[in-house]
């Protein structure tokens, strides 16, 4: 069992996993100490406060709420599980953004702008046709695709600029995402999908559902009542296993990883490093604006399009989602989820008790500086796997093992003729040992002073 143990801690994927989770760790015991702290500083909140703010922090998924007599109670809450894989669907999609580009040694910060470019073209399509003439199923999948196809060739831009002129993507990227904000705003702006029914809501933009157009519940409505989950983390899933397939068991992916690694190794190869460096972009934004089609397109959210005055939150959230997967699309699901219930967490907190969310952005950003520091951390497993290593047990010698006992005892108890007995008794000449010449000269010279 303990061979089993220390073959599976030596794995490079147990480290990483081990990295993820010390980060995790670090990050929610620095959110409890925050807590407690301002706990301490404020009067009106006692002691009493700060341990319920810190057990919300760890277990607040579980919260139901309070009691008559103001105590707050546990157990499994519907509506904070489905909120939470609702509000996960959009993280995880830009989780997968993040991730394959990394994938392929590329880092795409530009996920807030193809989010924010999926998200105008995929509303436009599920307002801008009628549904009276139309199958509101049809207009979903039609504004799903072309919100995917836009944050597609989105992400290609900053992709090419650096397959074609080497221009650094980051710097392309940062570009770029305020070039969406900015025709986003504009192009909503002159529209007529901003809400003037509600008059307190002109900012906004019509929910989808005005158009009689939603994403699917499935069911989960009846699993999960009074929240807003619907299919789309269903999607988001089959999302997550089909970027791990073609990452891992497809000749694209292992050519994306091979230019990922090294470009011009790859170009000697018969690998062509301009295109798919192009193509990783492009999926990658795909990916991205996938996730704000999703969430847009549930029926119960609304837009608010005056954008240029910042990025979505969710675009650049996909960094550390990603980071603590490990790049991994599979861990990417659970980093998502894991990263949406912190959402949930911070709005409990500000709602049963007298801190605010922004607590669990502390949070979030210990975990994100922790997880930039993964490789730190993995080094670190590593170099106690090495002195674990260093000191093997000690063999047993040949002539003390169970085998040669036996067989020196048989001899003791066989007779033997005399002059048997006398060649076994004979002395057999060793090898000497070979002396470095040094060594030899010093014994020497000793010889020679006694």
């Amino acid at each position: 069992m303990k061979n089993k143990l220390s073959n599976l801690y030596q794995k490079d994927g147990t480290r990483k996993l081990l990295a993820s989770l010390l980060s995790i760790l670090i990050g929610l015991a620095v959110g409890s100490v925050v807590v407690l702290l301002v706990g301490l500083a404020q009067p009106r909140i006692s002691l009493k406060g700060a341990w319920e703010g810190i057990r919300l922090i760890f277990i607040g998924i579980l919260n139901t709420g309070r009691n008559a007599s103001g105590a707050l109670t546990w157990g499994f809450n519907p509506a904070n599980v489905g909120n939470m894989l609702f509000r996960a669907t959009p993280l995880i999609m830009t989780g997968l953004s993040v991730a394959i580009a990394f994938k392929t040694g590329l880092f795409n910060i530009g996920a807030p702008g193809q989010y924010l470019m999926g998200t105008l073209v995929s509303l436009m399509v599920a307002l801008g046709i009628p549904s009276s003439s139309v199958s509101p199923v049809l207009i979903w999948i039609l504004a799903f695709l072309a919100g995917t196809l836009a944050g597609a060739l989105w992400g290609a831009i900053p992709g090419m600029l650096k397959a074609f002129l080497n221009i650094n993507e980051v710097l392309a990227c940062i570009m770029t995402n305020w070039i969406a904000a900015n025709v986003v705003t504009w192009l909503f702006d002159i529209s007529n999908f901003k809400n003037m029914v509600e008059n307190t809501k002109s900012g906004y933009v019509y929910k989808t559902s005005f158009n009689g157009v939603a994403t699917a519940k499935l069911g989960l409505d009846k699993i999960f009542p009074g929240s807003q989950v619907n299919g789309g983390i269903l999607i988001a899933i089959f999302f997550a296993i089909a970027v791990y397939i073609l990452i891992n068991k497809t000749t694209l992916g292992y050519q994306l990883k091979a230019c990922g690694s090294n470009r011009h190794a790859a170009r000697y190869a018969g690998i062509q490093d301009k295109r798919n460096i192009v193509l990783s972009m492009a999926i990658a934004g795909a990916l991205s604006a996938a996730g704000a089609s999703l969430y847009w397109l549930s029926g119960n959210t609304e837009f608010f399009w005056s954008t240029y005055q910042s990025l979505p939150a969710i675009g650049f959230n996909g960094i550390p989602v990603a980071l603590l997967a490990i790049n991994n699309p599979i861990g990417v699901i659970f980093t998502g989820i894991f990263m949406s219930m912190l959402n949930i967490i911070g709005n409990q907190l500000s709602t049963l008790t007298a801190y605010n969310e922004y607590i669990t952005d502390v949070i979030i950003a210990v975990i994100v500086y922790l997880s930039a520091f993964s490789l730190v951390l993995q080094q670190l497993f590593k170099k106690k796997t090495k002195h674990a290593k260093a000191a093997p047990p000690a063999e047993p010698k040949a002539d003390q093992t169970p085998a040669a006992e036996e067989e020196k005892a048989q001899r003791e108890q066989a007779p033997v003729s005399e002059a048997e007995s006398t060649e076994e008794q004979a002395p057999v000449p060793e090898a000497e040992e070979t002396k470095p010449e040094s060594i030899a000269d010093e014994s020497k010279e000793g010889g020679d002073q006694a």
